[in-house]
């Protein structure tokens, strides 16, 4: 049994998280700009750090960075001023995150910052904080107040530090230029690097997998021929050996519906019964688009594509259950 007062408190976090994103989202200006410049102009590495839930929201910051283009790595702000600050190089570029900006771990940065020269951007919900004084340029996060019925526990002010940190992040794939390819070298594993690297050619059934029947073979034979394939229709051949038109199931049962006599049909050759000019597609097509192909389809979904070459020759098919089994759903 869910909870009416629950529902209700949980939309009203979700409309405290919206008015803290617009109010922050207005007051954001040039100084944005300055600092995707400055991100962008380093030459070493960029070192995230926050502390307690601000340190988390600097984690994703250095994982979002790295993952499209930018080099960084997240350091742990009390660690480093036990020892981890040598990683420190004077090319490098320290983004904090935090919320008062007043933090003795952070503080505890600046002189040797400053020592070494290293530019400091500050993801910062108080602008007037030594930190955010300190900081080239201050990117200000700064919200009314929390969705804690306290007013104590981070929440609008973490979630605007981090979409703050995503902004930043994102300005500067643009700037890059960071494309699908770029990315992919970045994930080659899991669903993201399978839906940009699985092409129609790496799932289609060829070969001796392949369904395939002349035009004039009978209806008849053309059945047995989908049954055994498996893949709920067969592609059609001229006599020349050119790709004619396809055979589905959705097309044998309109057909067995309409026809009065279905003795007399079995013995029809298929090209009379064909589907002419099939929904085909290239071997180089990612497969996730050749799923998107299948679901816009009109009239409806189709769950078959053939795969032809730049000269309409027949290659393949490739099934919708190929692209499921690839984890491409």
């Amino acid at each position: 049994m869910s909870e009416p007062g629950s529902v209700a408190r949980g939309r009203e976090v979700f409309g405290a998280a919206v008015a803290a994103l617009a109010t922050v989202q207005a007051r954001l200006g040039a100084e944005f700009g300055e600092a995707v410049a400055l991100v962008a102009a380093c030459s070493g590495r960029v070192v995230v750090t926050g502390i307690g839930k601000s340190g988390h929201v600097a984690r994703k910051l250095a994982a979002t960075l790295s993952s499209t283009g930018t080099p960084a790595v997240f350091l742990h702000a009390a660690e480093a001023t036990h020892g981890d600050l040598g990683f420190l190089r004077g090319e490098d570029l320290c983004i904090m995150v935090s919320k008062s900006g007043a933090g003795e771990e952070l503080l505890g940065w600046l002189p040797f910052l400053r020592e070494r020269g290293c530019a400091l951007v500050a993801i910062c919900g108080s602008p007037a904080s030594p930190l955010a004084r300190a900081a080239a340029v201050t990117l200000d996060t700064a919200v009314a107040e929390e969705a804690c019925p306290l007013n104590l526990a981070p929440t609008t002010s973490s979630t605007a530090a981090m979409v703050m940190g995503d902004a930043l992040a994102l300005a500067l794939l643009d700037r890059r230029g960071f494309g699908a390819a770029d990315f992919l070298r970045l994930h080659p594993s899991g669903v993201l690097g399978r839906r940009l690297s699985l092409r129609v050619a790496d799932l289609m059934h060829q070969g001796e997998a392949l369904p395939i029947v002349r035009e004039d073979t009978s209806l008849r034979e053309a059945l047995l021929v989908i049954i055994r394939k498996g893949l709920g229709m067969t592609c059609i051949l001229s006599r020349e050996g050119g790709l004619l038109g396809v055979l589905t199931d959705g097309d044998l049962k309109r057909l067995l519906v309409d026809s009065p006599e279905v003795a007399e049909l079995l013995d029809q050759p298929v090209a009379r019964l064909a589907t002419r000019r099939p929904r085909c597609v290239g071997p180089e097509l990612l497969a996730a688009e050749a799923l998107q192909l299948m679901e816009a389809n009109r009239p409806g979904p189709i769950t078959s594509l053939v795969v032809t070459g730049p000269d309409g020759a027949l290659l393949g098919v490739l099934h919708l259950h190929d692209i499921l089994r690839a984890g491409l759903s």
